[in-house]
C-alpha cells in the first residue's frame, strides 16, 4: 500500500474534525476546572458542590476556530510525521550498513511526532487561544447567543492579532513531550498487537480490524500520557486564559491586594507576563500538588476517547484510500 500526501492529508483531516466534535464538550470542562476562577465561578461553596447549571452550559461555545484549523493543522502534522518518519528510518538502516537500525526506532517515531508537532502548533495556537477565552465566556440561562456570536466575543478581547500567540510555547511544551511519549507507545502497542493476531492465526487484515488496533492502541498510549502532561496542561490554560488581559477576575484582584499590602500604585500593576514557572508555583500555593494535576482524569478519558478515534479513523482512512488509489491504478 502506498500513499499520497493527499491521502494522508484526507485522512487526517477526516479523523481531527471526528475527535473535535465529539470531545470538545468535555474538553470545555476540563478548561473550566483548570481556570483560576474555577472556585469563583463554578463552585457553590454554600454548598459544597459543583454549580452544574453554569458548568455545563455552552460545552460548544468556542468550537468554530478549532474545527477552521483543524484541517490545515492535522494535515500539517501527519504529513510531517509521516515524511519525517520514512525519511529517519529510511537513513536509520542505510547507516547502519545491514537490516539493524542504528538508533531504536522508538526514537525515530519521536523525534517524527516532534517535528510534526512544532508544525501543527503554530497553525494550532491562535484557535487554542481564542477557543478556551471562549470556553470560560459566562452565557446567561436559556440565552439565544450562538456559538458563532460569543467566538466574536472572545475575540473583542484581543486588542493585538499577536495576542492570540501567546502560549505557543506551552502549547508546545504540552504537546511535544505528550507526542513523544504517545506515539511510540502506540507504534509499540499497535505492532504488538498485529503480531499477537497474526501469530495465531486470527490476523485478517480487514479495515475494521485496522481500526479497532490502532484505536486501542492509541486510546491507552494517549491516556498514559495524558496523565503524565496534566501539569503542563494546566499552566498552558492559564497562561491562554491571561492572554487578553481580560479573563481572569481573580486574578487582577489578587494583583489589587498584593499592590495594596506592599505599598505600590494601582496603576503600574500590568504589563509583564508571568512565566511558566511562576504559574505553577502559583498553582502549587494555591491548591497544592494535586492542583497540578486538576482535569487529569477528565483529560485522560478524553484523550483516551478522542486519539482512539482520531488515530484509528486517520490510520483505517490511510488504508482504504492506499488501498484504492492501487485498485485503480491496477485497472489503468
Amino acid at each position: 500500500m502506498s500513499n499520497t500526501h493527499t491521502d494522508v492529508l484526507l485522512a487526517g483531516a477526516s479523523a481531527a474534525v471526528a475527535v473535535d466534535l465529539l470531545v470538545y464538550p468535555l474538553d470545555t470542562l476540563k478548561t473550566r476546572f483548570q481556570s483560576p476562577d474555577y472556585k469563583k465561578i463554578y463552585y457553590d461553596a454554600s454548598k459544597k458542590a459543583i454549580n452544574r447549571g453554569v458548568l455545563f452550559r455552552g460545552l460548544y461555545q468556542g468550537v468554530g476556530p478549532v474545527i477552521l484549523v483543524t484541517i490545515p493543522s492535522s494535515g500539517a502534522f501527519f504529513t510531517t510525521y509521516e515524511g519525517i518518519k520514512t525519511v529517519l528510518t529510511k537513513a536509520n538502516t542505510s547507516l547502519s550498513g545491514n537490516n539493524t537500525p542504528l538508533i531504536p526506532q522508538p526514537f525515530v517515531h519521536s523525534a517524527a511526532s516532534a517535528v510534526a508537532e512544532l508544525v501543527s502548533c503554530f497553525i494550532l495556537t491562535p484557535a487554542e487561544v481564542l477557543k478556551q477565552n471562549a470556553q470560560m465566556i459566562r452565557q446567561p440561562a436559556h440565552s439565544s447567543a450562538s456559538g458563532a456570536s460569543v467566538t466574536m466575543q472572545a475575540l473583542k478581547q484581543f486588542k493585538r492579532p499577536s495576542q492570540l500567540f501567546t502560549g505557543y510555547t506551552a502549547l508546545a511544551a504540552r504537546n511535544l513531550p505528550f507526542t513523544a511519549m504517545q506515539f511510540p507507545m502506540f507504534e509499540h502497542m499497535k505492532e504488538s498487537l498485529k503480531s499477537y493476531r497474526r501469530e495465531n492465526g486470527t490476523m485478517t487484515g480487514s479495515l475494521l480490524e485496522t481500526a479497532t488496533i490502532t484505536a486501542a492502541s492509541a486510546g491507552t498510549a494517549g491516556s498514559i500520557a495524558a496523565v503524565i502532561t496534566t501539569p503542563v496542561d494546566v499552566v498552558k490554560t492559564r497562561i491562554m486564559l491571561a492572554a487578553s488581559g481580560e479573563n481572569s477576575e481573580s486574578e487582577a484582584k489578587r494583583k489589587i491586594e498584593e499592590a495594596k499590602k506592599k505599598g505600590q500604585p494601582l496603576d503600574t500593576l500590568g504589563g509583564k507576563k508571568k512565566g511558566s514557572l511562576t504559574i505553577a508555583r502559583e498553582v502549587v500555593a494555591e491548591a497544592g500538588i494535586k492542583g497540578l494535576f486538576r482535569g487529569a482524569l477528565l483529560r485522560a478519558g478524553w484523550t483516551a476517547l478522542g486519539s482512539g478515534l482520531y488515530l484509528g479513523v486517520y490510520e483505517s482512512g490511510r488504508v482504504w484510500l492506499g488501498d484504492r488509489r492501487g485498485a485503480k491504478d491496477k485497472d489503468e
